[in-house]
């Protein structure tokens, strides 16, 4: 029987099987996982619907759920993150509908949320919480079967935590982000280096000596700024929050408003999650020829309805990702449409920062199954134990070793009456 799906082209499968394999040998601590999966089928039964970037490291990402026993069906979580040939070959050589066309527009991205959610999941897989908000908004029927669900991203955690406070969650929810293994390995130095990797790839100017202009100083912005500046660019940071402002002053960087930021920065690169950090009034002070990128997980971070309202006239494709905007014949470029400049014009993480990362979503899984009966409707982090053994199996993977404890230095942290 034909697998469902909506993909580009099936015929690019041989290619995108190739590259999973690819990227299968960066991924260890997956690999281990998957291989335990095959054994003891601990999800067997279970249908995943996953709404995940489509790239490589996702697609070893469903080869071990598939692997476990679940029925999964994947969906893209950005229009323009999809990698086509990835997501034939799932279709052609896993059997796993999939549901995703780079480029898509936004009609056919919801279509293909809802075709993911036609599936009854009992877990939801979200890199953003577009499936969760969905099936809260318009799909409320399927509350009755799911058991919960987990999430990659930090803005997806944002909106999940917002709504556990108004209390209008109604399954829980694990937080992978929050996982050590997750958000200081993937969001520091994969965001780092896949977002200039994807800068570089769609204009291929030289980073030395720029001013670049970091939104945040998060974990993903903390990436950003050290790569940067490690090729050589000048970086401001610009921050909300005092404590990560002066952490970044620290680390060595210049710290100040946006506005004032605007009017000297070279490249601008969004990393917050809210919305409008390049607003109207930036723009209008920009030099001739500012570049503006976003990697941020939504498309919000960069006012691209202001910028179009003071444009002399629709943007111009002046390169594959590159959109020129014209302010009174002042020229301002927009990289990868405002989204996810790291996977729109690039291939988004490497997979041996995403080993930790997925291994955090199959282990996700895996416990919410094990333990669903005594969650309540909130938002929860895996346990540290898990989070410790990943890091372990990812060291061992590496072949790196480290110390361990002798008895009388357990006893030692142990022992509260021991004086100086």
């Amino acid at each position: 029987m034909p697998v469902e799906h909506d993909v580009k082209d099936t015929n690019q499968a041989t290619g995108g099987r190739y590259r999973i394999e690819w990227a299968e040998m960066e991924m260890p601590v997956l690999r281990a996982i998957r291989e335990r999966f095959e054994r003891e089928k601990p999800l067997k039964g279970l249908r995943v619907s996953a709404c995940l970037h489509v790239t490589t490291e996702t697609a070893n990402l469903m080869r071990t759920l598939q692997a476990g026993g679940a029925d999964v069906v994947l969906t893209a979580s950005n229009p323009l993150s999809t990698q086509d040939d990835v997501a034939a070959s799932l279709v052609v050589h896993d059997e796993i509908p999939v549901y995703a066309i780079k480029g898509e527009d936004n009609d056919t991205y919801y279509k293909h949320i809802h075709a993911a959610l036609d599936h009854k999941p009992h877990i939801t897989m979200d890199d953003g919480a577009d499936l969760v908000g969905t099936i809260h908004k318009n799909r409320r029927e399927l509350l009755q079967t799911i058991v919960g669900g987990t999430e990659e991203t930090t803005t997806g955690v944002i909106r999940l935590r917002a709504m556990a406070k108004e209390g209008a969650l109604e399954f829980p929810v694990i937080a992978v982000n929050d996982s050590n293994t997750k958000h200081m390995f993937d969001n520091r130095y994969g965001t780092g280096q896949s977002t200039i990797d994807g800068i570089v790839r769609a204009t291929n100017i030289l980073l030395a000596g720029r001013t670049i202009v970091v939104g945040g100083y998060g974990w993903c912005s903390k990436g950003i700024a050290s790569r940067a500046a490690g090729m050589g660019a000048n970086v401001i940071v610009t921050e909300i929050n005092p404590l990560r402002a002066l952490e970044a002053v620290m680390d060595g960087f210049r710290v100040m408003p946006m506005m004032d930021a605007a009017k000297i920065g070279d490249i601008f690169i969004t990393a917050t999650g809210d919305i409008n950090v390049l607003d109207q009034a930036h723009f209008a002070v920009m030099k001739p020829g500012a570049i503006v990128a976003n990697s941020g997980h939504f498309n919000v971070e960069i006012n691209l309805k202001a910028l179009l309202t003071m444009s002399d006239g629709e943007p111009k494709l002046v390169r594959p990702f590159v959109e020129e905007y014209r302010i009174k014949g002042r020229p301002v470029y927009v990289l990868g449409e405002g989204r996810l400049i790291n996977l729109a014009a690039a291939e988004g993480h490497p997979a041996s920062v995403m080993d930790m990362s997925f291994a955090n979503q199959a282990l996700a899984s895996e416990y919410m199954i094990v333990n669903a009966s005594t969650l309540a409707k909130q938002v929860y982090t895996i346990p540290e134990q898990v989070d410790m053994e990943i890091a372990r199996l990812k060291l061992e993977a590496m072949g790196m070793k480290i110390d361990l404890l002798t008895p009388e230095q357990e006893a030692y942290l142990n022992e509260w009456r021991e004086g100086t």
